[in-house]
């Protein structure tokens, strides 16, 4: 065979397996580049179809999928605890537990908040009261644990502790709210769990932080309690904080930063809404705010195509489903009626999936022309579906208040 023939094989086979590798991966909050974004295997007018569903425990964490593992964190009696499970039948591989004696002062869950994250060896956990875990991903095994209420004086935060961990080049990130030891903002070895850095007094809220290069640096974007950070995430020096806290005391920062190219966008309730902001180096520079573009209560929306979909408004009041432009933050549709949920981008970018908080899912076109379902599946029997789905290898995972369910969706 000619040395090109062998070279060209050879790329194949490398991009397909990457690309096989991509489309089984769920390994974080929001998907594998954090960005809601599925382009594995999705028939829009296929017929959804039950594969499993088992009970689990308390908690609004998302399940993830990693190596083909898919991982659920949840709270059984007073016990947080990580289960690896088969994908395809929901079969229990390992599970590890620890103690916990949270209690939400408003009688919410009492389960963790707070999605895992894995790296492909290991898995990452923060539970409700301050517990950061990281576990070995094939065994379960303990590889090391700390409790940030010691150290880094972490408060109890209105609903407990909710930053979903991310994990990039080496260190684990977290908008962890360490207000009194400088602690807002902090890095961890991965391997160790040792602080690498710690930047700010900043309460945390419960938005997870994102990463991303812009301008040829990487930079680790954090959305605290006060507002928008920056940080260099191997040094914690912080590139600029632009203020954009909630109006009122009680509320929370929730969704996670988009950022698309050299751009970033945070949204919160509490009538406070969207800003979007332009970066270039050190410096942050606003291009429009809007409470009337879309505020988002805690679901991320999702970008496609010079426009951004997700839920506007407050969960408990009734929200709005709805797609503005990203540029000027000018509403091209509003849907009323479908209370709270998340959204997420599947079909090689064409379909929305949306999943209400009753654990209805609708299927539709991302246009800004409308938003016109094609199907709609009940894909959760209990009332409350408040974590984002996890998407892999054909499969949608949907978490409720108590059941753990998955679908054919290819």
């Amino acid at each position: 065979m000619p040395l090109q023939t062998l070279c060209l094989a050879a790329l194949l086979a490398a991009t397909t397996g990457a690309f096989a590798i991509l489309h089984a991966e769920w390994p974080q909050i929001l998907g594998p580049t954090r960005n809601l974004t599925y382009t594995g295997p999705f028939a829009p007018a296929a017929s959804f179809k039950k594969l499993w569903s088992r009970p689990i425990g308390e908690g609004f964490a998302a399940p993830i999928v990693s190596q083909g593992r898919l991982v659920i964190f949840h709270r059984q009696n007073s016990q947080e605890r990580i289960d690896s499970l088969d994908p395809a039948t929901g079969k229990e591989q390992w599970s590890f537990a620890y103690p916990t004696g949270y209690r939400d002062d408003f009688g919410f869950s009492e389960g963790p908040r707070g999605t895992p994250a894995s790296d492909g060896a290991r898995v990452y956990t923060y539970g409700a009261e301050g517990t950061l875990s990281c576990v070995n991903l094939k065994t379960g095994a303990r590889v090391w644990q700390l409790d940030a209420r010691k150290e880094f004086g972490i408060r109890k935060e209105y609903f407990g502790t909710g930053c979903s961990p991310l994990v990039d080049d080496g260190r684990v990130l977290m908008n962890i709210g360490g207000v009194d030891k400088g602690a807002g903002i902090v890095a961890l070895d991965k391997l160790t769990g040792k602080l690498l850095w710690k930047a700010l007094t900043h309460e945390s809220g419960y938005a997870s932080p994102v990463a991303a290069t812009i301008g040829g640096a990487r930079h680790a974007l954090f959305f605290t309690r006060e507002g928008l950070v920056d940080a260099d995430p191997a040094t914690g020096r912080v590139r600029f904080a632009e203020r954009w806290r909630a109006r009122m005391a009680a509320s929370v920062n929730a969704a996670v930063p988009v950022v698309v190219g050299d751009e970033v966008l945070v949204t919160s309730s509490y009538n406070t809404g969207a800003a979007l902001w332009k970066i270039a180096g050190d410096k942050a520079t606003l291009v429009w705010t809007s409470d009337d573009a879309i505020s988002a209560h805690y679901a991320t929306p999702v970008y496609h195509n010079g426009h951004l979909y997700g839920f506007h408004g407050r969960q408990e009041e009734g929200q709005e489903l709805r797609c503005i432009e990203w540029k000027t933050g000018k509403v091209k549709w509003n849907v009323p009626g479908l209370k709270a949920g998340t959204v997420t981008l599947a079909a090689a970018g064409t379909h929305l999936l949306v999943l209400r908080e009753n654990g209805e899912l609708l299927v539709a076109p991302a246009t800004p022309k409308g938003f016109q379902p094609s199907q709609q599946v009940r894909v959760s029997e209990s009332p409350v579906v408040r974590a984002y789905p996890a998407l892999s290898a054909g499969r949608l995972f949907v978490r409720s208040e108590d059941t753990l369910s998955a679908w054919k969706i290819d």
